[in-house]
């Protein structure tokens, strides 16, 4: 016999020896019955058993797979509502920010308080974009706000303009190109220290800032234009500007400015903002000279004094007292000679004694808010 033989034999024999028939004795208090459980029978329970174990063992197996995998797929979306959360945080606390950096910088600008530089630092970057829904439909929740600053936004650029386009109106009436003014910076006399809008920020609040900084340097010019009487009291007006007779030599020389007579001692006044540039005396036929330089290439020059008030570097304004009449240099008696220079050339002074007043107005305005119409459409 083989060994494969043998041990089919021998499990043969355990097979018959666990399956073996079997009896089974029932006694009921009466009578005594016997049952007999063949190995057939016992064979088929034990099969179903197994496989009912099995099944059982399949079932549990994949209820912990699919519990695993319920576990898995809740941990990522707790994970994604967390995302979400960060973001909405993130957005909604970026976002008011921006809302408060936007008012900040729109406060500034109708105050009348601020300079370029500080009000370019204090441009609004563009409104940020954020990739995540649950983000931007929180964020949408500031619309409201937004649009009530963009129409603000509107009604200063609108009045901005409006107020460059009176003040250039005034100085073109004078002769001046207001594109002149715009050359220089607000400092009168100082140098040229353009203050730049930020290539990140908002392109409505950049070009507001545009706006407002052409309106500022023009502004600032006018504050350079003489537009003061040089003297308070009462004057003749002994000689005007232009091609007369010399009173020295009798015959026709060019009078760079204009004569203004009166006592001996008689209050002299800048006409406009600037730094007295020479305060001396000038063997040219002046005497007794003090010079105003008041930036964007005008000076004004106020000759003949008996004395001094003011000296080269001191920064005055108009209104403030530079010296006193006198007869100093060539000159017949007491006055003032008074001129206007115009990037190094006289020009006459007598349309900008004429327009003092509409000047004084402007310069006065100079440090005003920018003023904002009445109430938006649609409110009560």
């Amino acid at each position: 016999m083989t060994t494969y033989a043998k041990a089919n034999a021998g499990f043969t024999a355990k097979f018959r020896n666990v399956f073996k028939p079997r009896d089974i004795f029932l006694h009921d208090g009466k009578s005594l019955r016997r049952f007999t459980i063949g190995a057939r029978l016992q064979f088929a329970a034990a099969f179903a058993a197994f496989v009912l174990l099995a099944w059982s063992a399949f079932a549990t197996f994949q209820a912990i797979h699919a519990m695993r995998g319920d576990v898995a797929q809740m941990e990522r979306r707790l994970s994604q509502m967390q995302n979400d959360v960060d973001a909405i945080r993130a957005a909604t606390a970026q976002r008011a920010a921006l809302l408060e950096q936007r008012q900040a910088f729109l406060t500034a600008m109708v105050s009348g308080e601020t300079d370029a530089r500080r009000l370019a630092a204090m441009l609004p970057a563009a409104a940020p974009h954020s990739d995540n829904p649950a983000a931007q439909q929180a964020t949408e929740t500031f619309g409201a706000v937004e649009d009530m600053q963009a129409d603000f936004a509107r009604r200063v650029q609108a009045a901005t303009r409006q107020r460059y386009r009176e003040t250039a109106g005034a100085v073109q009436r004078l002769g001046f190109n207001p594109a002149r003014f715009h050359r220089g910076s607000g400092a009168v006399g100082g140098p040229y220290e353009p203050a730049a809008a930020s290539d990140n920020s908002d392109p409505r609040f950049r070009e507001l800032f545009t706006t407002w900084r052409q309106l500022d340097q023009l502004e600032q010019g006018v504050a350079a234009i003489p537009s003061a009487m040089p003297l308070q009291n009462a004057a003749n007006f002994t000689s005007g500007y232009g091609v007369r007779s010399d009173p020295f030599r009798g015959r026709a020389a060019m009078h760079a400015g204009i004569d203004l007579a009166g006592p001996m001692g008689t209050p002299i006044y800048a006409t406009a903002d600037g730094v007295v540039g020479r305060a001396e005396y000038n063997n040219g036929g002046y005497g007794n000279l003090v010079e105003i330089d008041h930036g964007q290439g005008i000076q004004t020059r106020y000759g003949h004094l008996s004395r001094f008030a003011a000296h080269a570097g001191q920064r005055v304004h108009r209104g403030d007292l530079i010296g006193y009449m006198g007869s100093t240099g060539r000159s017949t008696g007491s006055h003032l000679h008074y001129e206007v220079r115009i990037d190094g050339r006289a020009v006459n002074p007598v349309p900008f004694l004429q327009s003092s007043n509409t000047f004084i107005a402007l310069q006065n305005r100079i440090s005003q808010p920018i003023a904002i119409g009445g109430p938006t459409s649609g409110s009560r």
